[in-house]
């Protein structure tokens, strides 16, 4: 637990977060959304659209955002001095994930209560379900966050970080266009998370969970990076 709260101290103490996680996804909803209250879009009301995708981008940067925490800490030693504690290794990595999450719940809210005021209208369920799908489907982007910060040096982390998550956004659809509605390139967006992640609004609308398709790209995703992390953590160690 004190791990824990050292982690989320840290983050709260950042202006950096509440800059890119918190002030700029409300700052894009209200500037874009605001005229577009009546338009369809996707096969439903943009501002609904657009919410989740300005929630599910703070919530990226929130998660992802720990790669540089942790590259300062192996800079300073403090990783160091962290492994030779009693501390499991398992439990530092439990610390960081959960860190993760409740980082990214202030901007799920944020936005979530942003996208009411603009006429979104949720029963509680489906707001509960669409908070269920954003935080499930940020799991792949959790780890990606400790591999880069068990990878990188301090210089490229941020760079990294930055790169990564505007990268899986523009794909994703977060900007409120997608690139694709059809066809070979389509079938490589539906392969991303962050493609899930924007629909999970409409998903919740609709009154029911992701497709099984989506299920299996999250868990893929996730299954495959979390070798990456462990390997990149062990490295790490060896050079400490």
């Amino acid at each position: 637990m004190t791990h824990l709260r050292y982690d989320i101290l840290r983050m709260l103490r950042n202006p950096v977060y509440y800059v890119l996680v918190v002030g700029l996804p409300l700052v894009l909803f209200y500037a874009i959304a605001s005229s577009q209250r009546h338009v369809i879009h996707d096969g439903t009301t943009f501002p609904l659209y657009f919410m989740t995708a300005m929630a599910a981008y703070g919530a990226m940067w929130a998660v992802v955002g720990q790669g540089p925490r942790i590259s300062r800490d192996r800079a300073t030693g403090w990783l160091r001095q962290v492994r030779i504690t009693p501390l499991r290794t398992r439990t530092e990595f439990t610390a960081k994930v959960v860190a993760a999450y409740l980082m990214a719940l202030p901007t799920l809210v944020l936005v979530f209560l942003a996208g009411a005021t603009l006429g979104v209208r949720l029963s509680a369920t489906q707001w509960l379900e669409m908070a269920g799908l954003l935080l499930a489907g940020l799991t792949p982007f959790i780890v990606i966050g400790l591999i880069l910060g068990y990878a990188l040096g301090s210089d490229a982390v941020a760079a990294a970080d930055a790169g990564i998550v505007l990268l899986f956004a523009l794909l994703g659809g977060v900007f409120g266009f997608q690139l694709a509605t059809s066809g070979p390139l389509f079938e490589v967006l539906k392969g991303l998370p962050s493609y899930w992640l924007v629909q999970a609004g409409k998903t919740a609308l609709g009154g029911g969970s992701w497709p099984a398709e989506a299920w299996i790209v999250v868990a893929v995703w996730t299954v495959v990076l979390i070798p990456a992390a462990a390997l990149a953590y062990r490295r790490s160690a060896s050079k400490a």
